[in-house]
Order: structure tokens, then sequence, then C-alpha cells
């Protein structure tokens, strides 16, 4: 599958890229994820999640771009960390990050709108490196 990788300053605002940048923190606490649920959100296991999402991070706060394979892994791990309360940050969210569920809610729908051509190959697919 060709990929066309994006900044992130290409697509999103810059509270959008911090709220994905905030989100990916949490898997390094105090979220919580068994290796079955990151390779399901295309990451090797727990441990890879945890590094991969270091250099998401990073790259969203510069000028790096993104494969729409790792955008699909960002949205989805955003997505997970900060609904579910098994895996994620879930009904701690606000206290963890500060940022209240109604603005992140619409923020993330904003996110979710604008990457929807990039990460449009993965519906209802884990994101892999190799297609």
């Amino acid at each position: 599958m060709p990929e066309h990788s994006h900044a992130a300053g290409e697509l999103l605002t810059a509270d959008e890229i911090e709220l994905l940048r905030r989100a990916l923190l949490e898997w390094s606490g105090p979220a919580r994820c068994s290796d079955l649920l990151a390779i399901g959100m295309g990451f090797a296991g727990s441990k890879d999640l945890v590094d991969r999402c270091r250099g998401l991070r990073a790259a969203l706060g510069g000028a790096s771009p993104l494969t729409p394979t790792d955008w699909a892994r960002t949205l989805l791990a955003v997505e997970i960390v900060f609904v579910s309360d098994l895996a994620g940050s879930g009904v701690e969210w606000s206290t963890t990050t500060g940022r209240g569920d109604e603005s992140t809610l619409r923020t993330l729908r904003s996110i979710q709108r604008k990457l929807a051509g990039v990460v449009r190959p993965y519906y209802g697919r884990t994101p892999h490196d190799s297609e």
C-alpha cells in the first residue's frame, strides 16, 4: 500500500497536536496496556507501544513526517487511552492530563475528521509497517 507521509503541522492545529502528544504520554503511565491490545493497535507489544509513543510524540512535536501507518497507530492509541478505564486513563483522564472530557472529545472528533483520508486504508484493519 503506498504511503504518503505528513508532518503534524500540515494536518492539525497546535492544540490538536498537543492533545495527541499528551495522550501518547499516558501510555508511559498511568495507562496499562496488555501485549495483545498493543498488537491490535499495530505495535509489537506493550513495550514497543511505550517506546514508539516516545518517537511519535517527538515527531508530532517537530517537523518530522508520519506515515499513514503511524497516523493510524497514533489515532487508535489516543482513542483507547482517553476512553478505556480498563487499559487507558479512562475516568482519571482529566486528573492525569488536566484536560476535560468534553473539550478532549471535541478536539478528538476534529482530529478524526482531519485524519480520515490519511488513515482510511486502516479502517477495520490493524496498522502494520509492511502491508
